[in-house]
């Protein structure tokens, strides 16, 4: 789970659970990952004993491989003849000269270390070409010999890659469902140009869905979608998927969403689902439930599924719900799903995510679908005993985390715009309202129970590792909001109110010792407005420019200013922490916090005694202000 992040990185957190699955073609992280999952099979060193792609190779390989068998006993010097005859037999094959030729000039190509020069690589790609351009269906469905048309690819100009897709066509459906031959494919989408691509998408065009139920070819349709088809070419793919209708007359339906087709006509809408939903069981029983292709067809069944057919859904993906979410497409159909779902479904969907959390709450997608639970879930004690575990123990990676903050920042404040933007409250919101058939509890009702449940684990992980987390902006933003937040302070018993208490004293002693130091907490930029957030004793209203004073937390404001000043600064350092431009703004909020409260008045005393010593550097606007507010 998960996102990222290229894009052959995406896959469901459930696979780290469960046995390794194939492997999906890709070649965003290296240009050589295709060579080397269709070497695989075979070392270098046999290359020239392996011979297969089709059914008389196959029998061939295996009446050799009796004859070799039957001789084992007889002594070393029949090995030599055993060559021999494998040699003379691949040479009496369709091509065979040709394509031992080819090979001995391949095998100078391949070559990696050291690398060959510019012209001496094109002289083998132009030997290899003048070989091959006549055979190439004798050699694309081979194993070694696909190999030899792969690596023709990778090192030909353009112009010489347009040939050998147009010298392809009428085969991409064979090379799509080859064992071989879709390295080979994958390899023209890699290399190729805009328009290859589309010479193949069109020939494959009418049997996605029969690829997608292929062994091979799931594989190949799925790399297609996600690493080379464009956002046009990705709609015509999934209207294939609506049925026959749509493929045929691709054209007529280009512009057409699946809401305005269903709308039309009830019938449609019928054979749309029906087909969709075909698609999806099939491919989720083959075992394809984390491709992204699946997802984005799942998303257009559940947008116009009813509620039977989100039952059958839910029924068909709750065990492997994990595999969805690491996809935008699959986190739709997953948030979806969840929100549609009654709460014996939501149950066994939990059930299914609970091993899985980390990854849920840390990836882009899937921390959607977590926030989700957690907006739409009533049974926030079901929400907590399948995650609070899992959570307790690695919450201070959470709250440093660009995307794993994030559902702990909702339960402290909801949907701020400070932390979500408003393209994620629209998603997130519509969602909720989709939920609201099945949800009963007040949506902040729900986050109060969570607060209080998730409390403990916040103070006592901010407690333990507030010294690692204040190192980090996202996580000093996360302390800085916990510790500010009047419903979180109203939720919390004596015990854990004694807990906050001594983070406020651990976070002041943080940050005490000499700040002219370049290792100095103050000097990270996120520092100060930290302890002007505790100092203020109040929350900033942006449209009444003021501090509007905290209601229920009596620890911050005056309290914690003075006992920061008696703790961590007094009349032998004072100047030193204004004279600084970074710890001089610490200063100020000192100032106006305690300027005229009577715990203030050493603070003040103190500061009219070194105020003719405080310089007034243009870098030092801390200073310059404080000046200006002392007048």
């Amino acid at each position: 789970m998960a996102p990222a992040t290229k894009k052959n990185s995406k896959r469901s957190a459930a696979q780290d659970s469960k046995p390794a699955k194939k492997a999906r073609i890709s070649v965003e992280s290296s240009e050589d990952e295709l060579d080397q999952l269709s070497e695989a099979s075979s070392s270098d060193d046999d290359l020239d004993e392996i011979i297969s792609g089709d059914d008389e190779d196959e029998g061939d390989e295996k009446k050799e491989n009796e004859d070799a068998e039957v001789k084992e006993g007889e002594g070393s010097s029949n090995h030599g003849e055993q060559r021999k005859l494998l040699k003379e037999r691949k040479l009496q094959r369709s091509s065979g000269s040709e394509i031992q030729q080819i090979k001995n000039v391949w095998e100078k190509l391949r070559v990696k270390t050291p690398p060959l020069p510019k012209a001496i690589r094109e002289k083998l790609c132009d030997e290899i070409w003048n070989l091959s351009k006549d055979n190439f269906s004798d050699l694309i469905l081979k194993h070694d010999a696909s190999r030899i048309v792969q690596t023709l690819i990778k090192y030909s100009s353009r112009e010489r890659r347009e040939e050998i897709v147009n010298a392809l066509k009428g085969k991409y459906y064979v090379l799509a469902t080859s064992s071989y031959g879709k390295y080979l494919l994958v390899k023209l989408l890699h290399y190729g140009t805009k328009n290859s691509r589309q010479v193949i998408i069109n020939e494959l065009h009418g049997n996605l869905r029969k690829l997608m139920r292929h062994r091979e070819g799931a594989y190949v349709v799925e790399d297609l979608f996600v690493l080379y088809a464009t956002n046009e070419q990705r709609q015509q793919m999934i209207r294939e998927f609506w049925g026959s209708e749509y493929a045929v007359f691709r054209d007529e339906h280009s512009n057409l969403t699946i809401e305005e087709v269903c709308a039309s006509s009830v019938e449609k809408r019928n054979i749309i689902s029906r087909n969709l939903l075909g698609t999806i069981t099939a491919s989720v029983e083959k075992g394809s439930t984390g491709f992204q292709i699946l997802h984005a067809a799942m998303r257009e069944f559940v947008k116009i599924a009813d509620a039977k057919q989100t039952t059958e859904m839910i029924d068909l993906l709750h065990e492997q719900f994990a595999e969805l979410v690491h996809t935008p497409e699959g986190a739709d159909v997953a948030c979806t799903l969840l929100s549609k779902a009654n709460a014996k479904e939501r149950k066994l969907i939990l059930r299914s995510l609970k091993d899985h959390a980390a990854k849920l709450i840390t990836n882009e997608h899937g921390n959607m679908v977590f926030i989700n639970i957690l907006m739409c879930v009533d049974d926030t004690v079901l929400v907590y005993k399948t995650f609070g575990p899992a959570i307790k123990d690695v919450l201070g990676d959470f709250i440093t985390d660009k995307y794993g903050r994030r559902p702990f920042i909702y339960i402290l404040l909801g949907l701020s715009g400070r932390y979500f933007s408003p393209i994620i409250k629209k998603e997130l919101e519509r969602y909720y309202e989709m939920a609201s058939k099945t949800s009963k509890k007040d949506p902040h009702a729900r986050r109060m129970e969570l607060m209080d449940k998730f409390s403990n684990i916040y103070l006592n992980t901010v407690g333990k590792e507030y010294d690692s987390i204040l190192v980090n902006n996202i996580g000093t933003q996360f302390i800085s909001e916990m510790l500010t937040s009047d419903e979180f302070y109203n939720q919390l018993d004596e015990k854990n109110v004694a807990k906050y208490q001594e983070i406020l004293s651990s976070i002041a002693i943080y940050f005490k010792g000499d700040v002219t130091e370049e290792n100095h907490p103050i000097h990270d930029a996120f520092s100060p407005r930290l302890l002007k957030s505790l100092i203020s004793g109040g929350k900033w209203n942006n449209k009444e420019k003021k501090v509007e004073p905290f209601e229920h937390i009596t620890e911050l404001g005056v309290p914690f200013a003075a006992k920061f000043y008696d703790e961590i600064i007094d009349s032998t350092n004072l100047l030193v922490w204004i004279n600084e431009p970074d710890s001089s703004f610490t200063i100020v909020a000192l100032y106006e916090t305690l300027n005229s409260a009577d715990e203030g008045k050493q603070f003040v005393k103190d500061l009219k005694a070194v105020k003719k010593e405080i310089t007034t550097e243009a870098t030092n606007k801390g200073a310059q202000l404080l000046l200006k507010l002392m007048k």
